[in-house]
């Protein structure tokens, strides 16, 4: 396959905006006290007092990684945020809640782990510093997997959670918009694990552009039930993953199809 000069700087964008989302709306979630978040805290022993106390401390520091990851980007700090992202989805269920809701916050590490996998990684001056390798063969079918995953993880959790597990707030949700219907929360359900199944099965395209939408759609129904916007944001992960792939499965294509116009003249 011909290499895309193009496609490894634009996916990389495309993560590092995911990120800088991710971070900031956590961050600013943070700056404001979240009440629920004292629960996570209290996993490891920290108390509800000191948890509102250290909260706008944590909420500093995302946002101050996030322009970070926008600005001045380093290998190591974007692994430290990989690790950061999967704890923070872990303490969930640490915390009482169902195992799903760390599943379906696989955007907020997988896109950091495919961002991981792009830098260059020889020597210990690598750590301190952000250089791309090229998307092409074995790297780029690894890069592709890991947002792959990422995209089904963030859709069989969602899905898993108005399907089985119920959760009330996808019902209050829909209510506001309008939709009242026992079987609604299992429908979508359903249909998000039938998007999952596809995009780990045969992730084209066009699929992948409609899970963008939906994710986009589907997220925005925090803010319109009075959460803050912030918390659309932070689900940045889950918008840049389907849309990366998206732009390396449309590259592949691209690809195949010059390879498919010159083989004729070879022959």
């Amino acid at each position: 396959m011909d290499p895309d000069p193009r496609l490894t700087p634009l996916v990389s964008w495309v993560l590092r905006i995911g990120v800088v989302m991710e971070f900031i709306g956590h961050g600013w979630l943070g700056l404001g006290r979240v009440a629920a978040w004292t629960s996570y805290f209290a996993v490891v022993g920290i108390g509800k007092p000191t948890a509102l106390a250290l909260m706008p401390w944590v909420g500093a520091l995302d946002v101050s990684l996030a322009l970070a990851v926008l600005f001045y980007p380093v290998r190591g700090v974007i692994l430290y945020m990989a690790a950061w992202g999967l704890w923070t989805a872990l303490l969930r269920p640490l915390a009482g809640e169902s195992a799903w809701e760390a599943v379906e916050r696989a955007g907020n590490y997988g896109v950091l782990g495919a961002l991981f996998l792009l830098t260059e990684g020889r020597g210990v001056r690598s750590w301190f510093r952000f250089r791309l390798r090229p998307l092409v063969g074995p790297l780029l079918a690894r890069v592709a997997w890991v947002l792959r995953l990422t995209t089904g993880l963030l859709l069989a959790g969602h899905g898993v959670l108005g399907l089985l597990v119920r959760k009330p707030l996808f019902a209050m949700q829909y209510g506001i918009i309008g939709l009242h219907a026992p079987w609604l929360e299992p429908a979508i359900g359903a249909a998000e694990l039938a998007l999952a199944a596809a995009v780990l099965i045969r992730p084209g395209v066009g699929l992948l552009y409609l899970v963008l939408a939906w994710k986009l759609a589907s997220e925005l129904l925090s803010p319109i039930a009075g959460s803050p916007i912030w918390v659309f944001i932070e689900h940045g992960g889950s918008y840049a993953a389907p849309l990366a792939l998206a732009l390396i499965e449309r590259s592949r294509q691209a690809s195949s199809a010059r390879g498919r116009r010159r083989a004729p003249a070879a022959g």
